[in-house]
């Protein structure tokens, strides 16, 4: 019979992996959002690339997703973009989708 300290290293093991896992994908679908924007903003190749480093480094700014979101709306502004804040959103969460399904994968 498992002891309760036993439970209990087994949830914290299982909430450190979920969250490393959380992590990794949140990280990915920044990084693949980063390529979508950069794509409708008219980068490619290295350029695209560096964009959607920066598109990863800006979450890093506050907790949640708004400062993604307020990154791609201001260069989507910037750069005449025509994508409302609801396609954004939309993106954001078919990318996330497409990030977990990605990492279950490797």
């Amino acid at each position: 019979m498992m002891s309760f300290k036993d439970r209990e290293e087994g949830f914290e093991r299982k909430f450190a992996h979920d969250e490393e896992l959380r992590f990794r994908a949140m990280a990915r679908r920044n990084k693949l959002l980063g390529l979508w924007a950069a794509e409708k903003l008219g980068k490619n190749g290295d350029d695209a690339d560096a964009y959607a480093r920066e598109v990863v480094a800006s979450d890093f700014e506050e907790a949640g997703d708004h400062d993604v979101f307020r990154k791609i709306r201001k260069d989507f502004d910037a750069g005449g973009v025509a994508q409302s804040d609801h396609q954004i959103r939309r993106t954001m969460e078919e990318l996330l989708a497409t990030a977990v399904a990605q990492i279950e994968a490797s």
